[in-house]
């Protein structure tokens, strides 16, 4: 299934160490909407596609491709995270504002990972399987991954305002550009479906609908249980006879 090169599909190089940042990097990696949620949700989706052809391949080499983005991301982190003081006494003998940076850190990089990389997102939560989507109707999934990519992109670019690290900006522009070409391609697909001839909206567009819905009345609803002690329907009688009084 995979051919691993060993190059990256783009450069994931800081110009310095910021183990804060490394940190909110996190998100995009094993957050919700994270590398890690739409590398495995193209992917499953691509097994789980009963339609051989262009639809399934499409899946499979997106999925691949953002497994490629994982790698970068972790490499990033992993980056980030050399050199950078393992104490707060280190952080201050340096300087103030590496005091302050060190503060921002995750300890769980140090003590779980090692100084590299872990499946979570920017708070610890751990990655969750949970996260994907992989419907076997493929145009509820398009539109999902639409949404996916938009959410994905939406994150990368509030997080290129949060650093002023030239290696690290010139890495988020890659991935904010192939997260707006995944983003046009998804959408180009869910109309390559109607062209086809495959799935129309709603979904499933097949489903047989009744004929005529017509109007009910008024709901009345009977009393509560008094242990409840709601305004049931005997004191609103009670209010209409003393306005009758």
């Amino acid at each position: 299934m995979f051919g691993h090169v060993k190059d990256l599909q783009f450069e994931a190089k800081p110009d310095g160490p910021d183990a804060a940042f490394a940190r909110r990097l996190q998100e995009i990696l094993g957050g919700k909407w994270g590398e890690m949620t739409v590398a495995n949700q193209y992917l499953y989706q691509g097994w789980n596609c009963r339609l051989p052809g262009k639809y399934k391949d499409l899946l499979l080499d997106v999925g691949t491709e953002e497994m490629g983005h994982v790698e970068m991301i972790a490499t990033m982190i992993t980056r980030l995270l050399e050199n950078a003081p393992l104490s707060l006494q280190e952080a201050a003998d340096d300087n103030p504002m590496v005091a302050a940076i060190y503060g921002g850190s995750n300890p769980a990089h140090f003590i779980h990972g090692g100084g590299g990389a872990l499946p979570t997102d920017s708070n610890g939560v751990p990655w969750n399987a949970a996260f994907i989507t992989a419907s076997g109707n493929l145009m509820a999934d398009f539109h999902l991954n639409v949404t996916a990519e938009a959410q994905g992109r939406l994150q990368v670019a509030r997080l290129f305002n949060m650093t002023d690290d030239p290696g690290v900006k010139q890495m988020l522009r890659f991935l904010l550009a192939r997260d707006t070409m995944h983003q046009n391609m998804w959408m180009a697909a869910i109309e390559q479906l109607k062209q086809d001839g495959l799935e129309e909206m709603p979904v499933p567009d097949a489903f047989t609908d009744s004929k005529e819905f017509t109007h009910a009345p008024e709901p009345v609803l009977a009393p509560g249980d008094p242990r409840l002690y709601d305004t049931t329907p005997d004191l609103a009688d009670d209010l209409l006879d003393d306005d009758a009084m």
